[in-house]
């Protein structure tokens, strides 16, 4: 199955938008009881969202921090519901270990959004549950007082990258563009986020969702390319080969096979 590329947030105590969220084409919804819900919403929010998985409802929860009065209480409601992921926002290995602990089992996005969070990266990619990272951009640059959430934190970025990968977990996912409707702007931001290597993105708009998913496919040029490479390998049987004037070595059988998984495609 492939993971998912796009993750849609949508506010908690808007449950009218749940259903259009899931509807979206998002890859993945997060249902945020956090950043997107004032305080005097938030148990009102938490009741949407557990009808919404007591319904069948799927999808992906970012609860309150867990430095926040709301922790203890998110945690509590959504134990009943195995099949919901969790997003663990200003993720570190402190709070990364309490949720596994009060929820074993669980899908855990952590998000990464400050400076002790990108500093303890190592430690985190080891909690049981942590699937993949994500990147908080807007509010890491606030923690770090670095104005800005694009380029400029692409540092980070390659650590949420690296890290990921000595996790040995999915392609992290990239923090959120703020134009809501420039698709220029979206699609440039997933170009850069993907040749880091990342392999998804948060998304705050639905008219987001299509440049996104669609951005991280491997181009049709890509496409060409790993067959090229892999029919050139397979013709040689075991000779050297060499496909546009390069010769193939491992790095770029693996880049070949990886690019046509990415479209489901098999490889040999």
């Amino acid at each position: 199955m492939t993971p998912p590329r796009s993750y849609l947030f949508v506010p908690g105590q808007r449950p009218d938008r749940f259903e259009k969220a899931r509807l979206s084409g998002a890859d993945a919804i997060i249902l945020d009881l956090e950043d997107a819900v004032g305080p005097e919403l938030k148990d009102a929010a938490r009741v949407n969202v557990v009808n919404w998985f007591a319904q069948g409802g799927q999808g992906i929860v970012r609860i309150n921090g867990q430095d926040s009065p709301w922790f203890r209480e998110d945690i509590a409601a959504l134990g009943a519901f195995d099949h919901a992921a969790i997003m663990v926002p200003k993720a570190d290995p402190v709070s990364l270990t309490d949720v596994c602990e009060a929820l074993p089992g669980r899908a855990l996005i952590a998000l990464i959004e400050s400076a002790q969070g990108l500093a303890t990266l190592r430690t985190s990619v080891t909690v049981p549950g942590v699937a993949r990272l994500a990147f908080g951009n807007l509010d890491f640059g606030a923690d770090t007082r670095i104005p800005g959430g694009g380029a400029v934190l692409d540092a980070a970025r390659f650590e949420i990258v690296l890290a990921s990968r000595l996790g040995n977990l999915l392609q992290p996912v990239d923090g959120v563009t703020t134009d809501l409707k420039d698709a220029d702007v979206i699609t440039s931001d997933v170009e850069r986020a993907r040749a880091y290597g990342f392999g998804a993105k948060l998304c705050i708009h639905p008219a987001q969702v299509t440049p996104v998913n669609t951005g991280f496919l491997p181009s049709t040029a890509e496409i060409d390319w790993a067959h090229r490479i892999l029919k050139a390998l397979e013709e040689a049987a075991g000779s050297v080969v060499q496909v546009d004037g390069k010769m193939v070595d491992r790095p770029l059988i693996d880049r070949a096979q990886q690019i046509l998984q990415a479209t489901g495609t098999s490889v040999f």
